[in-house]
């Protein structure tokens, strides 16, 4: 019964609804999911409520973005309870940075010759959880790139030159607020981030797993992490990170998965830590 642990929607930076998402997991054959949008868990309890009329466990999840050792490190958290008032209380703190950060990356797009407005990205966004994604359609929407993918290559990486950090939450602190809403922490795609000495740290302040699965780790770095996750404990996960169609990322929800059994540790994990 193959699972998909790491998928957004349109209330982060994805393009597709949390029920057309879930929809689409019936359709192709997933079993199990987990919503982790970024910074946000808006769209847990509209994909809870499709999937038990599809067939489809919806486990609730989130992503953190955290900066530590000049990269970003980003912490997904499973099983959270998205009604936990610290949890919401740092959401809404992180919101209002996405929004301030917006109209600086604007500022520096528009000394750079590339004049977009703050507003046109919020309107595209149509929520609190604006981000690059979304100012990357607005560049590509308006001639000024081809792909989102040349927006981010010419403009928006985290060393481009309309770069701009906005509040984040250290991986420490990220860690302690998914444990706090009872979840799971885990270290998402840390072939991205390439800072592995930052693992026994993560370890020390509770994280739980590794997203050793994911779609863009080549067979080498899958063994890497799997290899890194026996020997620190961690439990394994992993996920398309599917953002949706036209989201300029090429996977299509479905074409990658994990097997259940994965799923069934990390649901064993959550249990022997919160139903004793």
């Amino acid at each position: 019964m193959p699972a998909d642990l790491h998928l957004h929607t349109f209330y982060s930076d994805g393009t597709q609804s949390p029920q057309i998402i879930v929809e689409l997991a019936a359709k192709n054959g997933l079993t199990t999911i987990a919503i982790t949008d970024h910074d946000v868990v808006t769209g847990i309890d509209p994909a809870i409520e499709v999937g038990k009329k599809v067939g489809v466990e919806v486990i609730a999840g989130i992503e953190f973005t955290t900066e530590a050792l000049n990269t970003e490190v980003h912490i997904l958290g499973y099983f959270v309870d998205y009604y936990d008032q610290l949890l919401l209380t740092n959401i809404d703190k992180i919101q209002h940075g996405r929004e301030s950060r917006i109209f600086k990356i604007c500022e520096k797009l528009k000394n750079l010759g590339v004049e977009i407005q703050a507003e046109e990205v919020f309107a595209l966004a149509g929520h609190r959880a604006p981000g690059r994604p979304h100012v990357a359609r607005v560049l590509v929407k308006k001639g000024f790139v081809s792909s989102i993918k040349e927006a981010f290559d010419r403009y928006l990486d985290f060393h481009g030159p309309a770069y701009v950090s906005h509040y984040k939450l250290s991986p420490a602190e990220a860690i302690k607020l998914v444990l706090g809403a009872k979840g799971l922490p885990v270290y998402a795609h840390p072939a991205s981030s390439n800072c592995d000495q930052i693992i026994p740290d993560l370890m020390a302040a509770g994280l739980v797993g590794l997203e050793v699965y994911y779609f863009s780790h080549n067979q080498s770095q899958v063994k890497h992490y799997q290899a890194l996750a026996k020997k620190y404990g961690l439990l394994l996960t992993g996920g398309s990170d599917y953002h949706g169609a036209g989201s300029g990322r090429d996977i299509e929800l479905g074409n990658f998965s994990i097997p259940d059994n994965l799923v069934k540790k990390l649901k064993d994990e959550y249990l022997r830590r919160n139903m004793s």
